[in-house]
């Protein structure tokens, strides 16, 4: 029988398919014939069929290298449905207690184990080095390789130890698979494993069904991902946040709206976890939410929508991340919410560590700013990344393709950014372009005495934005390079260079605009969560009477936040304003009466249909966090020592207190200001918010700020508002 006829029959028996898709054959054919093999192969694409029918077909076990406890139970358990043997397939890792392990030597020596899945924690140990030098292992296989490379998104030192542990074990073929690689972390990958002759397989990395968006994240984002859930109703969906608290935080917030939603973070147990996972699975629930820094390694194929409540540190975490839902091909909505403060906010995480290291997350965190804010095909950015041009003018998959912007020619922007780019000796990266192009007098371009060059200020009548979409649409265009080797120093291409001694036609579409959030947000109008702004004015002229009567700033009854969420999902009882932010059930029974009899008219004589559905429901003890608070406030626990048990700034202690007090809770933390403040100092800054018409902070700042700190009038600002409001 011929070989094709073997390998289609084996794949018939083992797995149930027809086919192979892509390249699988011509994989597996070369890792059945010994050779070190590389696979680039997009998520969804069937890599793990690459090392799991050979494994079957060749003599002994083969050993995966695999980064995620949930992803080998997963595939092991995928394995023993396919085979009616148990031992087939195994793993090891530090989920297992001694004699599941002994169990698991056993098959192994027995020859009943084709597979062993290992973390590359558990490779390292003696124990397991020693047993596996007595094994007869068929083939290495590598699985998320990308873990090797400092500019993979998820770095593991301990990946960089694969090679010569398996050396040391005994030599045999390597098969490396990861889904999401940058030419330099292919190269990376093959020179750290030693497998530099490798034969190379690379799929297209384009996933046609998905489609990508970025949207503007401001303080609508709750509001706005239980309204698109909804809409899903019954679909699979994952999300993802930055913290482990904003995971469980969103998790809980989404239960409380009636959505089967469970959380999913490396800091849980993993008896909760895994169960989580399983619930998923068997769609017991519809919604994770999840940490990005988890990888989740779930194979479900039919997750419909991938959400990023916050942007990615890396374009190729996003693309992995979002390569996780459509993987059967079907629908695959991928919706990221972008604020550049988030931004700023990672590259904060990332103080302390080694400056080579910063330098790389810089670099990583630049590229995803660039991919969200570009107004060009989202698919055209995405698959440059990975080193692959995509030719369509309109992918018509992308919020960019389906609202284009017109295009504008920038032949002479183009000729003065490679002009500069030439001046500068194609030594600099793009920060340092723009700022010779602006004319920004930098130290270091003081230093390098830059600023006396003809091109430095050349570029002063186009803003930033101009110019960095002018280079970035360059890079796609082929007229720049990114040497990546070099931090991404800027260098002119055969293409580049022929455009400078000919310039033809180069036309750019401007970035898309994302505004950053004011601190005291005004009324929004637009979108689905518009204002009604009547009864918003109503209700600021009640506000007003009842400040009036009562003698308080009328900030003190509810903020404005608040009353623009009452002007936008019209609560008419005490049960349902109590869930409008800053509200709480204190505030509403002392001051809400009177705003729902105000709604309720307004609401009858429009005829206004209240949009019930949309009317996010807060958590009831907002979290264990705030409750354990006051707890300690009533017990006079000093407010640094709070800080200090729950590892929280001062800063963001001071965050917590402000919104239990909003929300309309009586706390007293005399006891910790006497002790930090002189008695007049106090005494000012309550009588300034006596008399001021606004709490805000700047507002405060700017009158006290020369005699006070920040801190002192935020802690000033939370006695007068427990006192006065409470």
């Amino acid at each position: 029988m011929a070989k094709k006829d073997i390998l289609a029959e084996a794949l018939k028996t083992h797995f149930g398919f027809d086919t192979f898709k892509g390249n699988q054959k011509a994989i597996i054919e070369n890792v059945l014939a010994g050779k070190d093999t590389f696979v680039l192969m997009p998520t969804g694409g069937g890599k793990s069929l690459c090392y799991q029918l050979p494994s079957l077909l060749m003599e002994g076990t083969a050993i995966v290298v695999s980064p995620l406890i949930a992803l080998m139970k997963n595939q092991v358990d995928a394995m023993r449905n396919f085979s009616e043997e148990d031992g087939i397939a195994h793993f090891i890792n530090s989920s297992l207690n001694k004699s599941a392990i002994e169990q698991v030597k056993s098959d192994i020596m027995s020859g009943r184990t084709k597979l062993l899945y290992v973390a590359p924690e558990s490779l390292t140990k003696d124990e397991n080095v020693d047993f596996l030098r007595q094994v007869n292992i068929s083939f290495y296989a590598v699985d998320e390789a990308h873990c090797i490379s400092e500019w993979g998104h998820d770095f593991r030192p301990e990946y960089r130890r694969i090679r010569p542990i398996i050396s040391g074990i005994g030599k045999r073929p390597l098969i490396a698979l990861t889904a999401t690689a940058t030419p330099k972390v292919q190269h990376d990958i093959q020179k750290n494993l030693g497998m530099i002759d490798a034969t190379v397989f690379k799929s297209s990395f384009n996933r046609p069904n998905l489609y990508y968006e970025i949207r503007q994240k401001d303080a609508n984002i709750d509001k706005e991902i239980i309204k698109y859930i909804k809409a899903n109703e019954g679909k699979s969906g994952i999300i993802y946040c930055l913290s482990r608290k904003k995971v469980e935080e969103f998790a809980d917030i989404l239960r409380a709206n009636g959505i089967k939603a469970l959380s999913y973070h490396a800091g849980m147990d993993s008896v909760t976890r895994s169960g989580n996972q399983d619930a998923f699975l068997m769609e017991q629930a519809d919604v994770i939410v999840a940490t990005i820094a988890f990888g989740m390694g779930i194979d479900k194929p039919d997750v419909r929508y991938v959400i990023h409540y916050d942007i990615p540190k890396s374009l190729e975490g996003y693309y992995q991340e979002t390569g996780r839902s459509g993987r059967d091909g079907g629908e695959g909505q991928c919706i990221a919410f972008y604020a550049y403060k988030d931004l700023q906010k990672l590259e904060k995480f990332m103080q302390g560590k080694p400056v080579a290291e910063q330098e790389i997350g810089r670099q990583l965190l630049l590229e995803t700013a660039a991919y969200a804010e570009t107004a060009v095909c989202r698919r055209k950015v995405l698959l440059h990344y990975f080193g692959e041009e995509y030719l369509e003018e309109n992918c018509g998959c992308c919020d960019n393709c389906l609202n284009p912007k017109k295009q504008v020619e920038a032949k002479d922007l183009l000729s003065a950014v490679l002009e500069t780019v030439s001046a500068l000796k194609e030594k600099f990266k793009t920060e340092y372009v723009v700022n010779i192009l602006m004319g920004n007098e930098t130290s270091e371009i003081q230093s390098f005495k830059h600023n006396e060059l003809e091109v430095f200020g050349s570029g002063q009548d186009e803003d930033e934005k101009t110019w960095n979409a002018v280079i970035r649409q360059a890079l796609i265009g082929g007229y720049l390079e990114k040497d990546i080797e070099n931090y991404g120093l800027l260098k002119i291409s055969k293409k580049g260079q022929a455009f400078m001694e000919k310039p033809v036609s180069f036309k750019i579409i401007k970035d898309n605009e994302f505004e950053e959030e004011e601190e005291e947000t005004p009324v929004r109008g637009g979108g689905t969560c518009a204002v009604d702004p009547v009864l918003y004015s109503m209700m600021k002229d009640l506000r007003k009477k009842l400040s009036k009567r009562l003698e308080v700033p009328p900030f003190v009854i509810f903020q404005d936040l608040s009353l623009e969420a009452m002007a936008t999902t019209y609560p008419v009882t005490l049960d349902e304003l109590q869930n409008i932010p800053g509200v709480g059930a204190g505030k509403a029974k002392r001051y809400g009466q009177e705003f729902i009899t105000l709604i309720k008219k307004h609401v009858e004589e429009n005829e206004i249909e209240r949009p019930e559905d949309l009317r996010v429901r807060t958590v009831a003890n907002k979290s264990k966090l705030k409750v354990w608070i006051v707890q300690s406030i009533d017990r006079k626990v000093a407010l640094d020592d709070i800080a200090l048990t729950k590892g929280l700034e001062f800063n963001e202690l001071l965050d917590e207190i402000e919104a239990i007090v909003y929300s309309g809770t009586r706390i007293n933390i005399d006891y910790f200001l006497n002790d930090v403040m002189d008695e007049d100092h106090i005494q000012d800054i309550y009588e300034y918010f006596k008399d001021s018409e606004t709490d805000g902070l700047e507002d405060a700042i700017e009158e006290l700020g020369g005699d006070y700190t920040e801190e002192e009038i935020r802690l000033v600002r939370i006695k007068f508002l427990s006192e006065m409001a409470n």
